[in-house]
Parts: structure tokens; sequence; C-alpha cells
């Protein structure tokens, strides 16, 4: 079984000039970041590896989730192909893990991850929300055949106030 958990990085400001790829958390990010992180420690596999994409709001976000669950940030994988919208290119960086490792934790940006979730999960999400997890679950034992698997929970900020 491989399980995979999907998180959208928290709310990000636009209110600086700044490229894409740079933009900073908000602090309502940031609140709903350790809120959500908070919450799901019981919905966790036992083991599992992080990865994150270069961009900082989802890199910052990654780091709130590890520092509230006592994950070593060093341990964190960022990836640079983690930064996309795109969920075709997602599936192929997912389908492309290796196959020892049972459980990903992997922070990143919409439209890939709704898309994804919809793609895979047996749950229609229409829109995976900032700070967002979804965790899905594949009958595989190798992460290049996951196929539809299961929706295993979600937590959204707005489930939490």
């Amino acid at each position: 079984m491989k399980n995979l958990i999907l998180i959208r990085h928290a709310k990000s400001s636009w209110e600086a000039p700044l490229k894409d790829f740079d933009r900073p958390l908000m602090k309502r990010g940031i609140l709903d970041a350790h809120s959500v992180s908070g919450a799901i420690s019981k919905y966790l596999p036992k083991t599992y590896i992080i990865w994150s994409s270069t961009a900082a709001r989802a890199s910052e976000t990654a780091i709130i989730f590890a520092q509230n669950l006592s994950y070593p940030i060093e341990s964190i994988l960022f990836r640079d192909e983690l930064y996309t919208f795109d969920d075709r290119h997602l599936e192929k960086v997912i389908k492309s893990c290796d196959n020892s490792l049972e459980s990903v934790i992997l922070f990143g940006h919409n439209e890939a991850i709704t898309n994804f979730v919809n793609k895979f999960g047996d749950v229609f999400i229409d829109n995976v929300p900032t700070s967002g997890f979804v965790s899905l679950q594949f009958d595989s034992e190798s992460w290049d055949s996951i196929n539809k698997g299961i929706t295993h929970k979600t937590i959204f900020p707005k489930d939490l106030k």
C-alpha cells in the first residue's frame, strides 16, 4: 500500500511586487498552516518523508508543518519540479517516487493538487483550499502503477473554525 498526502501551500501575499515563485505567506496563511498541522497527527502514517516545492509559499508551509509535527526541517526534500500547476507533471513526479517509500507528504500548488486528487481519489473536491490536507491511499506496491485510490481524509482550514 502507498500513502500520499497532498497539502496545498498556505495563503500567500500578493502585496509586494514579487515574482510568483517568491511570494511569502500572509498572516492568515501562517495561522491556517499552524491550525491544520495541529489537527493531522492522528491521520499520518507512522513513517513518511516530506517533499516540497521550492517556491517560497510552499517551502514556508512545509517548514511550519514539519515544526509542528516534530519532523526535522533538514530532512525535507525541496524539489524544483514540484513548482507546477499541471497535474500531469505532478503525477509524473509522484510516479517517479522510490518504491521503498510507503508514504509521502507533498507540499505544492493548485490547479495541480485539486486536479490530481480528483483524478486519483474517490471523492470529488471542487477546490483544495490553501493549507488544505488530502490523504490518499493506493492498493499498490509501486508508485509508478498507482491508479484510482481512496480519499482517506481531508482537513481544510474552514473545518477547524
